[in-house]
């Protein structure tokens, strides 16, 4: 007899930040999403993450809030951090095998449950470029995935790269609640003004779009995290003046507000950025894009949402961001509407669907023969 709704979830989230708003990037924002979506839907999700995570469902902090994640360590204290989160990931995963959960979701980043996988059937996301420790495991002699697991990526783009170590992933786009960000259609729009969100790191490329709005004569607000201190002091903070402003880090119904106040939005990965939802975000609340061609850029932005740039310098960008600003914000709203959240967890829960159904298919095979 093959599994009715609702299931049992477990969710693997990674530790770096508790899953909490303000989200300091887009994969703790996707993974409250995910929860709070599949709970909403009837299922028993339980969150298995860093201490100050909240959510709808049921959450179980593994890692001590106070732990601190540094982004570059080196050395002895390198290999402390990576003991110290593969110890937490490894409680996870004893506790899941403990528990009575019919499928997991592997958003962890971590190599642990592809090297000893929990019991229960799991689907991985994929949101980032190759992970040097995860391809170690998979690029291990002998070793094959289950066919108890299953792999999706956020983004076409980003799937590329991941296809050389395996053989079957799927896509499934990001989504995002769209009415939360419709909302910001009432904050109004500064003139000349250009937008940015993001982490504030030497790869999502801020330099180059406010260099960029520089050379469109347009002025710059940016918010986010300064996640890279010494980036933001040697190299941003130099430039802020009347015409470029950092407006702090934003929770997300400030960030609606801000979005809709540009004229244009500004993407600006210098990485091959897996997805991008603040892109998204963005087109959501009406405000057309001006996109570096890097990553996913060109897969979630068609021609109602904005303009990929031609190239990768500033001046590139610059008149992407001249053509971009002229869209029009009704057709901007209907290309972000691809990527609504209850899309996205239809598409996860055909997969957890199929993946719970082929094990009780399986177990039922075994107990004939």
């Amino acid at each position: 007899m093959l599994h009715a709704q609702p299931l049992n979830i477990a969710v693997m989230a990674h530790l770096h930040h508790p899953i909490a708003s303000p989200f300091p990037g887009g994969l703790e924002m996707h993974t409250a999403l995910l929860t709070e979506e599949l709970t909403a839907r009837g299922h028993s999700v339980t969150l298995f993450a860093k201490g100050g995570s909240h959510t709808t469902g049921t959450v179980v902090p593994v890692l001590d809030a106070r732990f601190h994640f540094a982004k570059h360590p080196e050395g002895p204290a390198r290999d402390a951090q990576t003991r110290h989160l593969d110890d937490a990931h490894n409680t996870t995963l004893n506790l899941i095998d403990e528990g009575n959960f019919d499928v997991v979701i592997n958003n962890s980043l971590s190599p642990l449950p592809h090297a000893d996988p929990p019991t229960a059937p799991m689907l991985t996301i994929l949101h980032t470029p190759l992970l040097p420790r995860v391809t170690a495991v998979f690029e291990a002699s002998g070793y094959r995935p289950s066919p108890r697991q299953r792999f999706v990526s956020v983004s076409a783009a980003n799937a590329r790269q991941w296809r050389n170590h395996l053989d079957d992933i799927s896509i499934v786009h990001n989504g995002i609640r769209l009415d939360e960000w419709h909302a910001g259609v009432l904050t109004r729009r500064r003139s000349n003004t250009a937008v940015w969100a993001g982490r504030i790191t030497p790869e999502k490329g801020l330099h180059v779009a406010i260099e960029a709005a520089s050379l469109a004569g347009m002025r710059i607000r940016f918010a986010g995290p300064i996640s890279d201190q010494d980036y933001f002091t040697r190299t941003i903070a130099p430039l802020l003046s009347e015409s470029v402003q950092h407006v702090g880090h934003l929770n997300h119904g400030q960030l609606a507000s801000f979005l809709s106040s540009g004229t244009v939005f500004i993407a600006s990965p210098l990485w091959a950025e897996p997805f991008g939802l603040t892109t998204v975000e963005a087109m959501a609340c009406g405000t057309p894009v001006a996109a570096l061609p890097c990553g996913a850029m060109a897969e979630i932005i068609d021609q109602r949402g904005g303009v990929v740039a031609g190239g990768f310098s500033a001046a590139d960008l610059a008149l992407a961001i001249e053509q971009a600003r002229r869209a029009d914000s009704t057709a901007v709203r209907a290309s972000a509407a691809r990527f609504a959240a209850g899309v996205m967890i239809a598409n996860y829960e055909q997969h957890l669907g199929e993946l719970v159904n082929q094990d009780i298919l399986s177990d039922s095979e075994m107990l004939a023969s």
